[in-house]
């Protein structure tokens, strides 16, 4: 039996032009000026770290699609009940990993890379399991390099090197997570 749904077409065809849609003007649309304003600062740590722009925008393009992807599976309603358990488990790791990284910045000499390279990597298997019967593997692939990049013990430890490169970069990212924090996004 040949189960056609325009519903499920819709959805597929609009994450498709989402996907294909992840440049910074058309993100906008979808990603607040806070959360814009972390994801430059991000791709300007990695790009800076890699040595790579096209790799740091890989990265952030990565990024984005993911994000866009799962905001059209919530707002077409596509997560079971037991899912949607995982989206909240999802959601609180976040926001434990968000505040642990701003106790980091604001706390001289407490930044553990081990507590937050695990932190980063628990976000990412809650991601994978709260996708896994809806994205492709590519998609998959995208989580993957974005969590692998950023939970990277040697790139962490250089962002939070007080004396580092990276301290403006920390601070702006620190101050946009308590921003959406405080407003409860994150």
């Amino acid at each position: 039996m040949d189960a056609f749904s325009s519903r499920d077409m819709a959805m597929k065809v609009q994450k498709k032009i989402l996907s294909s849609m992840a440049s910074k003007s058309s993100v906008q649309m979808f990603i607040d000026d806070t959360t814009s304003e972390i994801l430059d600062e991000l791709y300007r740590v990695s790009k800076e770290y890699s040595q790579n722009k096209s790799e740091a925008q890989k990265v952030i393009k990565d990024l984005v699609k993911i994000a866009v992807k799962i905001g059209v599976l919530f707002r077409n309603n596509r997560f079971s009940p037991e899912e949607l358990g995982v989206a909240q488990d999802f959601k609180k790791k976040l926001h434990q990993g968000a505040m642990t990284a701003i106790s980091f910045y604001e706390v001289d000499f407490t930044f553990d890379n081990a507590v937050m390279s695990e932190l980063l990597s628990s976000c990412r298997d809650l991601l994978l399991k709260l996708v896994n019967q809806h994205l492709t593997p590519k998609s998959h692939g995208r989580i993957n390099h974005v969590f692998n990049h950023y939970s990277d013990p040697k790139l962490l430890t250089k962002l939070y090197d007080p004396n580092g490169p990276f301290k403006t970069n920390l601070s702006n990212i620190c101050k946009g997570l308590n921003k959406l924090v405080e407003d409860g996004t994150i």
